[in-house]
C-alpha cells in the first residue's frame, strides 16, 4: 500500500536537515502529503510557483519574489489567491525569505502551512523530491527474515518454525548481517528495486525458539546489523518428501522468479533436511546469483562441457 504521510510528519523527520522552520504555527500540520486523485505522481510533489499542483509543497524562491513584486496590484492578489485556491500542501520559503502579510491572511483562511529554510530553492526542491519518493513510496510487510549476505540483500522465507531465524543467527555469526527479524518491510523506490528496512520495535532483535529475544547488536557488534538493503534473493525454505526432492531438477535447481510490488525477484527453493548446512547453502545460492547477474549460467556451462564430450567421444 501507498503510506500517507502528514506534512509534520515529514518535517519532523528531515526538517532539521534543512532548517525548515514553521512560520505559520499550527496551520496545515496534518495535511497529507499525497491526495487521492487518480494518477498523482511522487515527483509532483515538491515544485516551483510556475507550477501550482494540489498537495504539493510549493516553493519560493527570490526569482518567484521578484516576479511578484514586478505585477501590479490587481495581479499580485490574483496570483496569490490562485496560489491558495490550488490547495498546495505547504508553501515553503526559500533563503531566509520573509512572506508578506497577505501571505499570512491567505494561510489562516486556507489553513495551509507556510513554511522557511535559509537554503536555496533549487536544493531544497531535488532534496525534497527524493525524501518523499521514499517516504510515500508504496510499500508491504512481508514474513522472513531480512539479511545481507556477501553485499547482496536476501530474504528468508518459510513456513513457521522451519529454522528462518536460526539459519539467520548461523549467518550472522559467519559475518553477514541482519536487517530485520520476523516482519521486514519492503518499499517500491523505482519501478525495479525493492528497498528492505526493519520496523523500528524491531530493530537490532532476533526471536530464535528455545533462546529468546536476541540483541544481536548487542552480542556482535554495530557491524552485525544495518538499518535498510535493496532486496536482491528470496531464499525460500521448504520441507520436501522423498518424492519431492526427486522431482527436483537436479540440474538447473529449483530457480524462479517472485512478484513483490509489481518487481520481479529471484527466488530459489532450498529443501530443508537434517544435516544439510543451511548458511553454506545460502551463501553458495547468493554467489550462484550473482555469478548469474554476470551473465554465467553454471547449468547451461555444465550442459554445453557434456555435448563437447559426448562430440568428441562420437
Amino acid at each position: 500500500m501507498r503510506r500517507r504521510v502528514t506534512l509534520a510528519a515529514l518535517i519532523e523527520n528531515i526538517g532539521h536537515q534543512y532548517d525548515i522552520k514553521w512560520l505559520s504555527g499550527e496551520i496545515g500540520r496534518n495535511t497529507p502529503l499525497i491526495g487521492d486523485m487518480p494518477g498523482d505522481e511522487l515527483h509532483k510533489l515538491v515544485g516551483p510557483l510556475n507550477s501550482i499542483q494540489p498537495n504539493r509543497i510549493q516553493i519560493i524562491g527570490r526569482t518567484e519574489l521578484t516576479f511578484l513584486h514586478a505585477l501590479s496590484r490587481e495581479q499580485y492578489q490574483d496570483t496569490l489567491d490562485r496560489l491558495f485556491e490550488g490547495k498546495p500542501a505547504a508553501i515553503l520559503f526559500s533563503s531566509d525569505l520573509t512572506p508578506a502579510i497577505e501571505f499570512f491572511d491567505r494561510a489562516r483562511d486556507h489553513e495551509i502551512a507556510l513554511l522557511g529554510s535559509p537554503l536555496s530553492e533549487g536544493v531544497l526542491i531535488s532534496n525534497l523530491r527524493y525524501h518523499l519518493s521514499h517516504a510515500l513510496a508504496e510499500s508491504v510487510t512481508v514474513h522472513g527474515v531480512m539479511m545481507e549476505v556477501l553485499g547482496r540483500g536476501v530474504l528468508l522465507t518459510g513456513k513457521p518454525g522451519i529454522g528462518k531465524s536460526e539459519l539467520a543467527l548461523d549467518l550472522i555469526s559467519r559475518g553477514h548481517r541482519l536487517i530485520s527479524d520476523d516482519a521486514p518491510i519492503l518499499t517500491q523506490v523505482n519501478p525495479d528495486i525493492l528497498n528492505s528496512s526493519c520496523p523500528y520495535v524491531l530493530q537490532d532483535f532476533l526471536e530464535v525458539r528455545g533462546l529468546g529475544i536476541l540483541n544481536i547488536r548487542e552480542m556482535f557488534g554495530d557491524s552485525a546489523v544495518r538499518p535498510k538493503k535493496n532486496l536482491h534473493l528470496n531464499v525460500h525454505l521448504e520441507e520436501m518428501t522423498g518424492s519431492q526432492l526427486a522431482n527436483v531438477d537436479r540440474i538447473q535447481g529449483s530457480n524462479s522468479e517472485v512478484e513483490i510490488l509489481r518487481v520481479q525477484v529471484s527466488k530459489v527453493v532450498v529443501p530443508v533436511a537434517p544435516g544439510r548446512n543451511m548458511a553454506i547453502l545460502v551463501e553458495t545460492a547468493v554467489r550462484q546469483y550473482m555469478l548469474r547477474q554476470r551473465g554465467y549460467d553454471s547449468a547451461a556451462a555444465f550442459i554445453q562441457q557434456q555435448k563437447k564430450v559426448m562430440v568428441s567421444n562420437s
